[in-house]
């Protein structure tokens, strides 16, 4: 089943997934280094093993089409074609990221193309992104946004609140849920189940589906299905990517929650190294081959870091351009 999906993908198609995959665990890798290194102010959140949710959920878009993210949202960025360098600048907080430096690592947008922004409020894009569907639909526009939000945002007000008025205006939203298992350090487990998540969508009225988040091409299949359906008119759908955070929740987390055992076992299901590994027996690629693009990844983080390390930081007297609240 799973060759028979492999061979519907073109070599150039999955090389750009692969490089994707290993650029958002390049960036990461690399974002903790820094952070160590004292070269960061603030914190970040790492996504570090949820590469396939990210890259195998917005490889079914258009270049125009739209996606909303949230705190844990670097591989979110890459998959929709950031600038590395900009992306990298604006996590350093320098005058030439995305945002001047203003945003950092949590609120990183590229309107242009088509990536939204995030923001650190749990669920705070769910709302947005039923706002936004709305103006697409009111303009007849064909695009489609999808909606990224994480497990512990499914306990919100917010994702109910926002799952009933997606679906009283059939919006061409797709919500995906990516249930890394903990929020913060609250398991998911203790509050809810992930069939129970995916069974949100049949209490709301909507199709919903629950992929293993760690296999790019069971992701990519149902987010596939529901952009095809959101963009022919028939409204949200309902995603859930079962996943896993390598990291702790932020850099502050000392991961006390969880044992080792947990975090290697999850370890083994590597949504990387799987992917490699399918595409090598199917014969779509050789190891050398696959090391270069793991190669090619690396060295455009590396070089993304030397831009943004060299990069103006943003000056004093300019520091409250773009401030809107009084």
């Amino acid at each position: 089943m799973q060759e028979e999906k492999v061979r519907t993908i073109s070599k150039a198609e999955a090389a750009e997934m692969l490089r994707l995959m290993y650029a958002t665990r390049a960036f990461e890798e690399q974002a903790e280094k820094s952070y160590m290194m004292g070269k960061i102010h603030g914190t970040m959140h790492l996504s570090i093993g949820q590469e396939a949710s990210a890259v195998g959920s917005i490889s079914t878009l258009d270049p125009d089409d739209y996606i909303l993210g949230h705190h844990r949202g670097h591989g979110l960025c890459i998959a929709k074609g950031a600038d590395l360098n900009l992306m990298m600048a604006e996590f350093y907080g320098k005058e030439a990221g995305y945002c001047r430096g203003r945003g950092g690592s949590m609120h990183i947008a590229d309107v242009a193309g088509g990536n939204l922004g995030a923001n650190g409020v749990v669920g705070g894009g769910l709302p947005l992104a039923v706002g936004v569907g709305y103006g697409l639909k009111m303009r007849g526009d064909k695009r489609v946004l999808l909606s990224f939000f994480g497990d512990g945002a499914a306990s919100t007000g917010a994702f109910h609140e926002s799952m009933i008025l997606a679906v009283l205006y059939q919006v061409p939203v797709v919500f995906i849920c990516e249930n890394n298992q903990y929020a913060m350090s609250f398991p998911a487990r203790k509050w809810t189940s992930s069939e129970r998540l995916a069974g949100f969508a049949d209490s709301y009225g909507m199709p919903g589906a629950m992929t293993d988040g760690n296999n790019l091409l069971d992701v990519r299949e149902a987010v596939q299905k529901a952009v095809d359906h959101a963009r022919a008119g028939g409204g949200p759908s309902l995603i859930i990517n079962n996943t896993y955070r390598w990291r702790g929740h932020s850099k502050s987390d000392r991961n006390r929650y969880r044992t080792q055992q947990e975090i290697e076992e999850w370890q083994e299901a590597d949504p990387i190294r799987r992917y490699r590994k399918l595409v090598v027996a199917d014969g779509l690629f050789t190891d050398e081959e696959i090391d270069d693009i793991e190669k090619g990844a690396y060295e455009q983080i590396e070089l993304a870091r030397v831009f943004a390390e060299e990069s103006e930081e943003p000056s004093v007297e300019s520091i409250e351009e773009g401030v809107y609240a009084p």
